[in-house]
């Protein structure tokens, strides 16, 4: 632990990768990268629970802001930054606000977002925490809030990690407030940045489009026949975004 953070991490020397994931999920949702990281990456790598995700404490309110505040601790001199959808609007929000990183790589954030889409968003943070009779029954609801249906075992450690037993039953370790924090000011937050940018995304994301990463005026990577959880699907194929 770190703070009221859970944080995985490895490697040694500079400069920190700092790997932060996306909504719903945990740092162990990067443990595929840990074997090339020790082979390909110069220094050290950090991989924390989100406030309100895994073994990390609550906050009171989940806005951008106080999420990168939360992190900020973590970030050293020099750091890159790589973060996935709700990790990678993070990642900018350290770097618009003067955090000492060197780059981010926004991995598969949503741009565009429609009343609608909000407003549903806005609904499941209101909804009380759902408790589940079986492991199992938590862990199939936890693969599909985290998009990871199909991707990963109901028993990976990924799995296991964002789940928390009480009293003979079961639930998501995600606060469903989390699902409040709202639409990004991706232009806002692409100007402000102090930090080298660069947006990615998977050829199969559903949750944005060339076109609409485009707009934003920086470099736009996008990687052949993946999804949305493309750190997920084909580690080696997104480490080439740290090159």
């Amino acid at each position: 632990m770190d703070g009221d953070l859970r944080v995985l991490a490895g490697g040694d020397g500079e400069p920190l990768l700092l790997l932060l994931h996306g909504l719903g999920a945990t740092g162990d949702v990067w443990a595929g990268w840990r074997p090339m990281l020790t082979e390909r990456w110069p220094g050290r790598w950090l991989a924390p629970d989100l406030p309100g995700h895994g073994g990390s404490a609550p906050l009171p309110e989940y806005t951008f802001d106080a999420l990168a505040a939360a992190v900020r601790p973590l970030v050293e001199p020099e750091a890159v930054v790589l973060g996935h959808s709700l990790g990678g609007v993070i990642g900018l929000a350290l770097a618009a606000a003067g955090a000492p990183v060197a780059s981010v790589v926004g991995l598969g954030i949503k741009v565009d977002w429609t009343d609608e889409e909000l407003d549903k968003a806005q609904a499941l943070a209101r909804r009380p925490v759902m408790w589940f009779d079986s492991r199992e029954e938590a862990a199939a609801r936890y693969l599909r809030v985290a998009g990871l249906a199909g991707l990963l075992a109901a028993d990976d450690p990924a799995v296991v990690a964002g789940l928390v037993r009480q009293d003979g039953r079961c639930r998501l370790a995600l606060d469903p407030r989390a699902f409040g924090v709202g639409a990004p000011d991706m232009a806002g937050l692409v100007t402000r940045s102090t930090a080298a940018v660069t947006l990615a995304r998977g050829e199969l994301d559903p949750m944005n489009s060339d076109e609409q990463l485009g707009r934003l005026g920086v470099p736009v990577v996008t990687l052949p026949g993946l999804g949305h959880n493309a750190h997920v699907e084909s580690p080696d194929g997104c480490l080439t975004l740290l090159a």
